[in-house]
């Protein structure tokens, strides 16, 4: 096993899931959906891990991330062609509620595979090469997407979503001998049904983990907030499938960019001081972009907010696994998805009510104030990866 490997089992199944999921948001925005309705949608994506992905975490920890990443798949290929045999708006609930299960617990899988490959001191190399892979399939997904959309249509869009997932299904078995070598059960063998409930706040009770814990889940939010607002707001002002896509997709240009640099980055600029200046950029830049109408401008502005966001996943994973206890690096991954999730599951519908009242620009404003209080946050506080 490698870390190019990983990097490809990462690309398919991301390709997959970024594409339909903002082909679920144009597909539903084409079938007369409601903000209100999108933000369900992509409420539901985060429904079921919210309720088990630390569960999933624990079980990752003892078997291993082969089967669960199959299930994974399985779950993600049952949604894009239940989206394509089924185009209605009512059949969107049940896909959104598969491929968000699919995608958290494979995203769960790959961190995992990532901590484990090579050395302690490689992880933060590792998560640079795995940011790289969410970042490089972050570009590709909404791309192909938007001017698939309108050279195919939304219902082909999914079926060109699932060719990815089966791709991934192919990859994993041809190297399930290298994924079974991979894993190293952690040293606690009492089945994860069995384990306290406690032991969630236990995680918590951590100082430099909750630190992380609160940050990552900031970040995260107002990430996927982007990819939730910015296709409404682009269809409100009247822009097509393919300029939605263009911008979406010059986000995920500009993650690659800060991401293949983060190396270099990273040695030179305190973790600290580099997630401050990320949530302060990206907060201002937020609050700029209901104001332009303009493609090249929120192309600009999508590109700055991809800089902003783009270096703070590795350097937040580096964070979690230096500040998890031993034998509990999955767990501490699964909770982390358990917080991002409740978030994911709750911001979307209340901002898309939100939306559905006063319009896009207070939900863009918001976003820009909750990451300049992430960077207040961030300055008081002591974010080592040597903790």
């Amino acid at each position: 096993m490698t870390i190019g490997l990983i990097f490809l089992l990462t690309i398919l199944p991301h390709v997959a899931f970024a594409s339909a999921r903002v082909t679920l948001s144009l597909f539903a925005l084409h079938l007369g959906a409601t903000p209100l309705t999108v933000g369900l949608l992509i409420s539901l994506l985060a429904v079921v891990p919210m309720f088990y992905s630390v569960r999933w975490g624990r079980q990752i920890d003892r078997i291993g991330m082969y089967k669960p990443m199959l299930a994974a798949t399985a779950l993600m290929l049952a949604g894009v062609l239940l989206a394509f045999c089924l185009p209605r708006i009512e059949t969107l609930y049940v896909v959104s509620v598969l491929a968000g299960s699919g995608f958290m617990l494979y995203h769960i899988c790959v961190n995992q595979a990532a901590a484990l490959v090579g050395r302690p001191e490689d992880r933060t190399r590792n998560f640079s090469v795995l940011a790289l892979a969410f970042s490089t399939s972050g570009f590709l997904g909404p791309m192909m997407a938007g001017f698939a959309i309108d050279a195919i249509g939304h219902r082909n869009t999914f079926l060109l979503s699932a060719a990815f997932v089966v791709a991934t299904l192919a990859l994993l078995y041809s190297q399930r001998r290298a994924m079974h070598r991979l894993h190293r059960p952690a040293g606690n063998t009492q089945p994860a049904t069995e384990i306290p409930d406690k032991r969630i706040a236990d995680l918590l009770r951590i100082p430099p983990l909750l630190r992380v814990f609160v940050i990552s889940g900031l970040l995260s939010a107002c990430w996927d907030l982007y990819s939730f607002v910015m296709p409404i707001h682009g269809s409100s002002i009247g822009l097509s499938a393919s300029k939605i896509g263009l911008v979406l997709g010059t986000f995920g240009s500009a993650v690659f960019f800060t991401r293949l640099i983060l190396p270099w980055l990273v040695h030179r600029v305190e973790e600290r001081k580099l997630l401050i200046g990320a949530m302060a950029l990206t907060g201002v830049t937020m609050a700029l972009v209901p104001l332009t109408q303009s493609v090249a401008l929120l192309m600009a502005a999508s590109f700055v907010l991809g800089i902003g966001l783009g270096g703070t996943q590795p350097v937040i994973m580096a964070l979690l696994y230096a500040s998890a206890p031993a034998g509990r690096g999955g767990e501490a991954v699964g909770m982390r998805t358990l917080l991002l999730n409740i978030t994911q599951a709750t911001i979307p519908l209340i901002f898309g009510a939100l939306g559905a009242a006063l319009g896009m620009t207070p939900v863009f404003f918001t976003m820009g104030a909750a990451l300049l209080w992430g960077a207040w946050y961030t300055r008081g506080s002591k974010v080592n990866s040597k903790q």
